[in-house]
């Protein structure tokens, strides 16, 4: 087998190429000591992989001599007149045809490099090589001493011979010191077919001198391993930043970036969650005795729910409930979601009645040591949102419920809806005095769709609950109120395909429609339907979470979390 030979060019500004079998690859450095080094270590890259020296002719400011470069980085001495005429490789890159090709591919002298470093048929210029055999002791004893010398070059060698490879200038006279290449084999370079994504270069245009990795083929994967590898900068192939390592003294141009000691080293913190024992059911008896039982499907859906709800939001949010039809049990629904928010998250929840025209929730929920009402609080906002305000100033307006842990801001049914009107800068400041003393507000509407109270509710709602009873009356005017919201467009069309549908079976015996076929009607155009059994509970005039009936209890946790997970 012929052995194979490179042609090093090296500029006093540290400009230099190496073309090996007609791939050139080119390097810089920031002095000349350290790209004679980058020289020696990527040819000896290529010496290793195929496993014989490799020899170099050298053009150098020192002069023109020719070097072997073993596969171990040491380095051996031939002058010009030992290299035979005919070890010229075919199609390799002579030095005449670097010195003529020196204008069009790097630009004048001076002229301030590309930063590119890959592989490129263009060679790069060197200054006019020295006649005759050069002393090359002092530059064999500093590419070989640099302690940077040993490390590997971070460019494979490229496969395939570019058709672009330049041929003697017209009307060149040869150099005396040049090489014959009459008993060369001349080799002809394909004809290279433009199309639009890969032009042929004009004059007018730099060359190419990039040419993507391919995938794995890094030097380490050739089966040899690298020299003296450095442990902070451990190579996975390639860098895809072409540009890494750009401006660091004595890098070449896309080194791979060293990983830190932080990147290299294991955390000890372990994210992994530890899944509680089943705590219900025969499974919940089992692990009660010390059997450790997995919890049910059953179990863990419950689980996934309490996590939904018990989340805190930065921020407040508001849920509106509306429905334009009386009676279809929006203020059940305001009462039992707060009671469940409550619970489970601990934040601060008020249920809020905008509603003036004899709204009930104060009626189906506890009432405090005072009788405070909306009606109250309006004229007291500015003190209520003054700096010096307390947390506890709030008391005077708002009802505690005891057992179920939210406050009720209501309204007051003994008065006409004349005699309590609420504009919407009204509720501007109630719900700025709200959301500064509470984390979640769910507001009670009322039917009136069109008053300016209710529309500005809309505009502060960071989520739509629909209630309905399983009558097909109160589910329509439900459908009509989304149709109409999503018509208007913009942020109602958006509060309208998220709302959450809640149906409830008002009457124990009514089952013409059920719950549940009321709640096909709306699967598919809203982001859920929940169904809530019959309950005698809900029928009583104060609304209480815990006298509510096991599986009611797991529907309103189920329609909170479906609440929770739109938020």
């Amino acid at each position: 087998m012929t052995p194979s030979r490179a042609i090093a060019t090296i500029r006093t500004d540290g400009n230099a190429q190496v073309v090996i079998d007609g791939v050139a690859k080119r390097v810089l450095a920031t002095t000349l000591q350290q790209t004679r080094a980058d020289v020696v270590a990527h040819i000896a890259a290529h010496a290793r992989q195929q496993g014989r020296p490799i020899q170099v002719d050298t053009y150098d400011p020192e002069g023109r001599f020719v070097l072997t470069v073993n596969p171990d980085g040491s380095l051996g001495e031939m002058t010009s007149n030992d290299l035979p005429e005919d070890t010229i490789p075919p199609g390799s890159v002579t030095a005449e045809e670097v010195v003529d090709e020196t204008a069009s591919a790097w630009g004048p002298p001076g002229a301030a490099p590309s930063t590119l470093e890959a592989p490129t048929q263009v060679p790069a210029p060197v200054p006019a090589p020295a006649t005759g055999p050069a002393n090359v002791a002092s530059w064999m004893r500093t590419a070989a001493n640099d302690p940077q010398g040993a490390r590997p070059a971070e460019t494979p060698p490229q496969p395939a011979p570019s058709p672009f490879a330049p041929g003697p200038t017209p009307g060149q006279e040869p150099q005396q010191d040049r090489p014959s290449q009459q008993h060369a084999p001349q080799q002809q370079a394909p004809q290279q077919i433009p199309s639009p994504q890969h032009p042929t270069p004009t004059h007018h245009e730099a060359p190419q001198l990039y040419e993507a990795p391919q995938q794995g083929s890094s030097p380490w994967t050739q089966g040899q391993p690298p020299p003296q590898p450095q442990p902070q900068q451990p190579h996975s192939g390639y860098p895809q930043d072409h540009g890494a390592g750009q401006g660091q003294p004595g890098s070449a141009v896309g080194q791979e970036q060293p990983l830190t000691r932080r990147q290299l080293r294991e955390s000890f913190l372990k994210s992994e969650q530890v899944e509680a024992p089943a705590s219900k059911g025969l499974r919940g008896t089992l692990a009660r005795v010390g059997i450790r039982t997995q919890p049910s499907a059953a179990e863990r859906a419950e689980r996934d729910d309490i996590h939904a709800v018990s989340q805190h939001w930065p921020g407040v949010r508001t849920i509106a409930v509306v429905n334009g039809k009386g009676g279809a049990n929006k203020t059940p629904t305001t009462a039992l979601l707060a009671a469940t928010f409550a619970r489970y998250s601990g934040a601060a929840t008020i249920a809020w009645d905008n509603n003036e025209t004899r709204g009930t929730l104060g009626w189906r929920t506890e009432q405090g040591k005072h009788e405070g009402t909306v009606l109250d609080l309006i004229p007291r906002t500015d003190e209520l949102l003054n700096p010096s305000a307390r947390a506890g100033d709030i008391s005077h307006f708002v009802h505690h419920q005891a057992a179920d842990k939210y406050d009720v801001l209501r309204s007051n049914p003994n008065l006409l809806s004349s005699e309590q009107r609420i504009s919407g800068s009204d509720v501007d400041s109630i719900h700025d005095v709200l959301g500064r003393y509470y984390r979640l507000i769910l507001v009670d509407s009322g039917n009136d769709e069109s008053a300016s109270h209710w529309l500005r509710m809309i505009e502060k709602a960071d989520q739509l609950v629909v209630p309905t009873i399983a009558k097909p009356e109160h589910a329509e005017a439900g459908a009509l109120l989304l149709e109409a919201l999503t018509k208007r467009g913009g942020r109602s069309a958006e509060l309208a395909q998220r709302a959450v549908v809640v149906v409830s079976q008002a009457r124990e015996k009514d089952s013409n429609p059920s719950a549940a076929d009321i709640a096909r009607g709306f699967e598919g155009w809203v982001s859920s339907v929940v169904t809530i059994p019959f309950d005698r509970a809900m029928v009583e005039n104060v609304l209480r979470f815990d006298a509510l009936g096991a599986a009611t209890q797991r529907a309103w946790l189920r329609a909170a979390a479906a609440v929770a997970r739109q938020l």
